[in-house]
């Protein structure tokens, strides 16, 4: 049910170049040496493209709520696979507060 309802937003999702600047800012520090920030798109995934373990992505989570000033829940991290879902995340997030 949240794969499909999360599928249905993000297929008409306009990216805030702002906030996706800022979020690979963010990223930056936790890639691994051998992966660039150059090659991250909306699209990359965490983990599996990107090479980001657990640890580091809890690490992201935090520095994304306080450069944006929100509060992520649970059910936000389990559905942040790629850069486009934390976008998406942080965009619906800014909305309500």
């Amino acid at each position: 049910m949240h794969v499909l309802f999360l599928n249905a937003i993000t297929h008409n999702f306009r990216m805030n170049d702002d906030h996706y600047q800022r979020l690979k800012l963010i990223i930056e520090p936790y890639l691994p040496e051998d992966v660039s920030v150059e090659i991250i798109t909306p699209e990359s995934d965490f983990m599996k493209e990107l090479n980001i373990n657990s640890a580091n992505l809890v690490d992201i989570v935090l520095d994304v709520e306080d450069t944006f000033d929100i509060m992520l829940e649970n059910e936000d991290m389990d559905t942040m696979r790629t850069v486009k879902d934390a976008l998406l995340i942080i965009e619906n997030k800014l909305k309500v507060s």
